[in-house]
């Protein structure tokens, strides 16, 4: 059975994969449109795999933000592959790329989608980071409610006290899902509020506890040293803590989100990526840069302006929904 074949019998056999398979669909509709469409014009184009077939591959991967390395990488593996195969039609070379993708997201076909580490006897503490405007405090929100829905008690902490209005907006969103926020006054000190945040937590015997952080100070490196404050208090007050530091990311942005990636990790131990807006770009393929040049699992997703379109990252459903056209007309 072919690698599309397998896919879409796993995305169409069991009615909760077939929910989050239209999701992906939908939401990489951009993505998926520029690059299914070029592919499709690639291999209508050429008769046979040769190096210039590769070349135009390359260029269309690059433009879908796959990244420089990244596709540099693929390409190998891709030659190395189609040689083995002695694989002659172009037609037969969609399979292989689909195959690649979801090896560079995670080798074995069986390996469990990265979830959130959510502690059993204690409060989870999710520390949230990252840049101004990328969605971070939506994004808060709507895993709140996620967490809700599962049957979590979650509180919020507004530890972004250097964006005006930052605290209102987390408020608001706290207030929409149902959800707690512990707050101070703007401009106050960030790692005092997450320390309110974890007492509060205990006392209110909650299951996760949310923080926001700023996305922005004077400059970099004053950033840089609030966030590892903030990181010291909780480390204190939380064996283990935090149980996840997520960066979030816009994938509009497509490789200016790779360069963020880069600067966080190197000043935080961050475990995941929350990638928002999705749905808004065609450079999906960020994904796959993030994946494979930072080592850092994405997540999150979010596949769309709704509370329920914050999406566990699943590479296979990733796969599904950049290459649905093609796998219809198999």
């Amino acid at each position: 059975m072919s690698f599309f074949k397998k896919l879409k019998e796993k995305f169409q056999s069991n009615p909760s994969d077939e929910n989050v398979s239209t999701k992906y669909k939908e939401g990489l509709q951009k993505t998926r449109k520029s690059f299914s469409e070029r592919v499709n014009d690639l291999v209508a184009r050429y008769r046979s795999v040769d190096e210039d077939f590769f070349e135009d591959l390359e260029e269309i991967l690059i433009a879908a933000d796959v990244g420089v390395s990244t596709v540099m990488d693929l390409i190998d593996e891709l030659k190395m592959e189609v040689k083995r195969r002695n694989i002659k039609d172009t037609n037969e070379v969609k399979q292989v790329i689909s195959e690649k993708l979801v090896e560079i997201y995670h080798g074995e076909e069986d390996e469990e989608v990265a979830e959130l580490n959510l502690q059993e006897d204690d409060v989870t503490v999710v520390l949230f980071v990252g840049v101004n405007g990328v969605g971070k405090t939506t994004t808060i929100g709507k895993l709140a409610h996620q967490l809700q829905e599962d049957g979590k008690k979650v509180l919020l902490a507004a530890g972004d006290t250097f964006r005006a209005g930052a605290i209102e907006q987390l408020n608001e969103w706290g207030n929409r899902v149902g959800v707690d926020t512990i707050k101070h006054s703007e401009g106050s000190d960030p790692s005092a509020v997450i320390y309110d945040g974890i007492q509060a937590a205990r006392s209110r015997k909650a299951d996760v506890l949310l923080c926001d952080t700023a996305g922005r100070l004077q400059n970099k490196v004053n950033l840089m040293n609030e966030l590892s404050k903030v990181k010291r208090v909780i480390e204190r007050e939380v064996p283990n803590g935090p149980h996840e530091v997520l960066l979030v990311l816009d994938a509009t942005t497509g490789q200016n989100a790779l360069s963020q990636a880069k600067t966080f990790a190197d000043a935080t131990d961050v475990s995941g990526i929350a990638l928002t807006k999705l749905d808004g770009t065609a450079k999906g393929g960020i994904v796959l840069a993030i994946r494979n040049e930072l080592g850092i699992p994405v997540k999150y997703v979010g596949l769309g302006e709704r509370v329920e379109d914050l999406q566990t990252f699943d590479p296979q459903a990733f796969v599904y929904g950049l290459f649905a056209d093609m796998m219809d007309e198999e």
